[in-house]
């Protein structure tokens, strides 16, 4: 019997000493290995195919290619331009009253209601005017009380004059009548003044719009003591039509402005939310005769008829006043205003398909167009977008946005790859038996 420590070199000397066959795994790994290079094969066909072509020639596109670049380009016109000073302004009432009684009492009607639009002099309340009747009732009596006084005085004062012409009276007493008369007279003026002070006050207890508005929140109920002294009032009433627009302008655009000022009213326009729509359309009314030194601006003063409602006491709004009009300049798009070095340029297209640098000089610009002095004449085509592959004397092809225009020279090479608008259209035509 072996010992155990022989037994693994004797199985080990039966196994070498075996027959050797191929295995199944040896053929495994080689199918595996065929498949492994036909993947490899298909992939690099893929990459080398039309996709990667089409990619490198894509590619050359944007590096520089030979052929024109697309632009689009507009005609620089002539125009009448205004020019426009913008500011944010805040709406102010012409006019606002705190409606307040001019005497104590009872406050027994109100007559309006809140928000409502009253006319002047329109009854917004009623004071209980028992107490104040009855004081021009008084002075009604009393003035009745001396004209009846008055008059017979007159008389004594006639008779008093018939004796002293015939010496049968003296004349002192002819002389102190006469004063009492003048005196009674006096006190009967003094009545009429007493009357019509107590007329006065007995109208003030109906409380009158003192100007056309609207009225506000109400302040007092019925049945309350209101005074005279009383701070809050009954009501605030605010005229919104016509409403005035306070703004800024900067101090370097006084001298113009007090300048286009003196020779006619100036029209300010009021705009919305976007900037872009006329709210409502007024007249400067007013400049400010300081310049605030904190800010370096001059405060200007519009005013707007306001009939719609749009304008509102408090409101922050954007406003441009309109300074001047450039009559019949030359205009162009202000994108396709470039800046460099030497200052500002365009590119303009010629007849023969190419563009050329030139040089020009913008006096007024604002986000839609830009004001040509120098440079760029009427109906020559300019660049407004597509520079970055352009230099002077590159070939180009326009489009107006609308349609596409194809100067002299400017037909794509045959054989070339088609742009992407031309590959759609090419799809659809193909596609579809629309014609256009």
């Amino acid at each position: 019997m072996l010992d155990k420590s022989e037994q693994p070199s004797v199985a080990a000397e039966e196994e070498r000493r075996a027959p050797t066959r191929p295995g199944r795994s040896w053929r495994s790994r080689l199918f595996s290995i065929l498949i492994g290079l036909v993947v490899i094969g298909a992939v690099v066909l893929w990459v080398e195919g039309p996709w990667q072509q089409q990619h490198r020639q894509g590619s050359g596109r944007f590096r520089g290619g030979d052929g024109p670049v697309p632009v689009l380009a507009k005609t620089a016109a002539v125009a009448d331009v205004p020019v426009y000073l913008d500011g944010v302004g805040t709406t102010k009432a012409l006019n606002t009253v705190t409606v307040r009684p001019q005497v104590d009492g009872k406050l027994i009607k109100v007559l309006f209601n809140e928000g409502q639009d009253v006319e002047r002099g329109y009854v917004l309340a009623e004071i209980d005017p028992t107490t104040y009747q009855a004081q021009l009732d008084q002075a009604v009596a009393k003035k009745a009380q001396d004209e009846a006084l008055l008059a017979n005085a007159k008389i004594d004062l006639d008779r008093y004059a018939r004796l002293a012409s015939s010496n049968a009276g003296s004349k002192q007493q002819m002389d102190t009548q006469r004063a009492q008369v003048a005196q009674l007279e006096a006190q009967v003026k003094l009545d009429q003044a007493a009357i019509e002070n107590a007329q006065a006050i007995l109208s003030y207890t109906k409380i009158v719009a003192p100007i056309a508005g609207r009225t506000g929140l109400r302040q007092v109920d019925e049945g309350n003591i209101v005074h005279a002294s009383d701070t809050t009032g009954i009501v605030v009433i605010t005229q919104l039509k016509p409403i005035s627009i306070f703004f800024s302008i900067p101090q370097q655009q006084l001298n113009r402005v007090n300048k286009a000022f003196g020779e006619g009213a100036l029209a300010v326009e009021a705009l919305g939310a976007d900037n872009k729509t006329v709210v409502d359309r007024g007249t400067l009314k007013v400049i400010d005769n300081q310049i605030d030194q904190t800010t370096g601006t001059v405060k200007v003063r519009a005013e707007f008829p306001n009939p719609g409602l749009q304008l509102w006491p408090g409101q922050f709004i954007n406003v441009r006043l309109l300074v001047e009009t450039l009559k019949q300049v030359v205009t162009v798009p202000t994108a396709a205003v470039q800046r460099g070095p030497n200052g500002t340029f365009v590119y303009v297209v010629k007849d023969d398909g190419t563009v050329a640098v030139r040089n020009v000089t913008v006096t007024q610009q604002d986000d839609v167009r830009a004001v040509v002095t120098d440079g760029v004449k009427q109906g020559e085509n300019i660049v407004t977008s597509g520079f970055v592959r352009l230099t002077d004397g590159s070939k180009v092809t326009v489009s107006t946005g609308e349609s596409a225009q194809t100067p002299a020279a400017t037909k794509p090479t045959e054989g070339a790859p088609a742009k992407n608008g031309e590959r759609r259209r090419q799809r659809s035509g193909a596609g579809s038996g629309t014609s256009q």
